[in-house]
């Protein structure tokens, strides 16, 4: 087909609260939503959002829609040259295996069957997801419209057309829609300044709207596929950050890292529909059932049982309101590694609940910085936590060269052990490694360092747990390959170490020492007058076995003592189930 075709996806993002149904109620759901107009030549890249989407947030509601076609097909059918593929709802197997059928030779066939190919107008593209928008009953936090084409000028010389996606755009972008562009290659380069530049919202860079001669970055973004859910960036909990008696700054606090597990969902084996568990207590005695009331709290203290209502157990857990309540300041060498109890949180001024809170934050930041101190406080998360010692680490923004911030502006708070938290060990000693050695490995460890980034490594088991899925999903052959990045690289470190291994064993292990050989098994030590001596085998006389053949009672002897009958009257089986025995014995003894 043309070049003149396109498509456009868009993608919505449905804001899900724990302890809510899961229903699409008004009031209840924030959304947010994407929408992308790419060509044709560019379908992979819209598969890669659309599967990486149904990973990351399944809960995104996607449309794939084609302008510039010869057939129409759009709510009310309002526009012409506008084909909705898809409407608009959550990505699926369904729906990336039909866009799997537009790939290739054959699709471009049935593309041009299905939807052909004729004028284009980019104003009336737009107005249609305007129209989709608008279809949406329910409160969008995020728009964006990515717009994707390899023609600078798609309506030529017709400045009225011009005019209209000018107009419409504007219109999009002051309902809070943000459009961008993603160029693709084409011959002679492309040009911004000639059209785009008055569609798109405000570029970053002013160097993005001159002549471009290389495809768009932003695609290369799009089609790395990252098997990880998306977690929502909110403040786990509000608190304020006492300094002292009457200056508080409000504060959010935020987890920076949670472990990504697999998630499971019950279903009903019958109709595929997922279930809810619901517990219930009852009498052990009556089996009456019990409500929240009837039910008692105990602690067991000096043999006695301390019984306690539910409110004064609730009366107990409360130390204090929530917050941060400044202590004093520490040097930072003072901060060891081993202190760290817990995964870390990260605080950042609310400038919302406490109007001077991010001034005062940032100054107090900087000053610790400078100072090289860490701020320690007693906190409090929420009602009923228990308090706990923290240290705040300043931390200072780092932006990279394209104006992207790497790590933000705040406090990483640092859980500190209490003195019944800290262990002594008693570790066994072993003899001392000489000097020789020490630099001898030292020079191994050398030779081995890298710069460690968390982020550049993936777990292996979610990564192939989630391309399984994908293969089952999508009737695939074969789930795609997976590199696992936490697999040491053997040849790449006999390179760097050389002969410093070799040279290393020789130093610390025996002559021959093989670290792959099996060490040798142990003995059994001899038995002694005292052990237990193994029990003689029981040998049943044959009259007795009839007397349990005859009777039917062959079941109550024990599996050991029915392969010695075996043996004794040389009754060859296979099997060694009782069962096989029993049925063997039975026909030797009644023949």
């Amino acid at each position: 087909m043309p070049t003149t075709e396109m498509r456009m996806t868009i993608m919505k993002r449905r804001k899900r609260n724990n302890r809510m149904e899961s229903t699409r109620s008004l009031g209840e759901t924030a959304l947010s939503s994407w929408l992308m107009l790419p060509k044709r030549c560019s379908s992979k890249v819209v598969r890669t959002v659309y599967t990486t989407k149904i990973i990351n947030n399944h809960k995104d509601l996607m449309a794939l829609v084609f302008y510039g076609t010869e057939q129409s097909k759009n709510p009310r059918n309002s526009f012409k040259h506008v084909y909705v593929y898809h409407d608009l709802d959550e990505p699926g197997a369904k729906r990336v295996l039909e866009l799997d059928s537009l790939r290739g030779e054959k699709g471009a066939l049935l593309a041009a069957q299905t939807m052909g190919s004729g004028e284009t107008s980019l104003g009336d593209a737009l107005w249609c997801c305007a129209n989709l928008y608008s279809d949406i009953k329910l409160r969008l936090a995020q728009k964006r419209l990515l717009i994707f084409t390899c023609r600078d000028q798609p309506h030529g010389d017709d400045t009225a057309k011009d005019r209209q996606a000018r107009t419409k755009a504007g219109d999009l972008k002051e309902t809070g829609v943000v459009i961008d562009l993603l160029h693709l290659t084409k011959a002679g380069g492309f040009d911004v300044s000639l059209f785009f530049r008055d569609i798109i919202s405000q570029a970053e860079n002013d160097d993005e709207l001159g002549l471009q001669l290389q495809p768009c970055d932003k695609l290369e973004e799009l089609q790395k596929r990252v098997w990880a859910k998306e977690r929502k960036k909110r403040a786990i909990t509000r608190f304020n950050l006492c300094l002292g008696e009457g200056l508080n700054v409000a504060v959010g606090l935020y987890s920076t890292m949670v472990t990504a597990r697999k998630t499971a969902i019950r279903l009903y084996r019958e109709t595929n529909q997922p279930v809810r568990s619901k517990t219930r207590t009852f009498h052990t005695q009556t089996g009456s059932l019990l409500l929240p009331s009837d039910i008692k709290k105990a602690q067991v203290f000096g043999k006695r049982q301390i019984v306690m209502e539910c409110d004064e157990v609730t009366a107990i857990k409360k130390f204090e309101d929530p917050g941060l309540f400044l202590i004093g300041f520490k040097p930072m060498e003072r901060l060891k590694v081993h202190h760290q109890i817990k995964p870390a949180s990260f605080i950042y001024p609310e400038e919302d609940e406490v109007k001077g809170s991010s001034c005062l934050f940032s100054a107090l930041m900087k000053k610790c910085k400078e100072k090289n101190v860490f701020a320690l406080c007693r906190c409090t998360r929420r009602r009923n936590y228990s308090p706990r010692f923290v240290a705040l680490v300043p931390q200072e923004e780092e932006v990279a060269e394209g104006k992207t911030q790497i790590t933000p502006p705040g406090f990483n708070v640092i859980y500190l052990p209490y003195a019944d938290d800290i262990r002594s060990l008693d570790p066994p000693r072993r003899p001392c490694a000489t000097q020789m050695q020490v630099d001898k490995m030292k020079a191994i460890v050398t030779k081995l360092n890298f710069k460690y980034r968390c982020d550049a490594f993936e777990n292996p088991v979610l990564q192939q747990h989630y391309r399984n899925l994908e293969a089952l999903a999508l009737d695939m052959m074969a789930p795609e390959d997976m590199e696992d990045l936490i697999m040491p690289k053997v040849d790449q470190i006999d390179r760097r170490l050389g002969i410093l291994a070799d040279e290393f064993r020789e130093m610390v292990y025996p002559d021959g020492y093989n670290p792959e050989s099996k060490p040798p098994a142990k003995r059994k030590p001899a038995a002694t007058a005292g052990s237990a001596e193994k029990k003689p085998k029981v040998e049943v006389p044959e009259d007795e076995l009839r007397a349990h053949v005859k009777n039917g009672t062959l079941s109550k002897l024990t599996v050991p003592v029915l392969k010695d009958a075996c043996k004794q009257f040389g009754v060859r089986t296979t099997g060694t189930k009782k069962q096989e025995l029993i049925e063997a014995l039975i026909s030797r003894l009644a023949s």
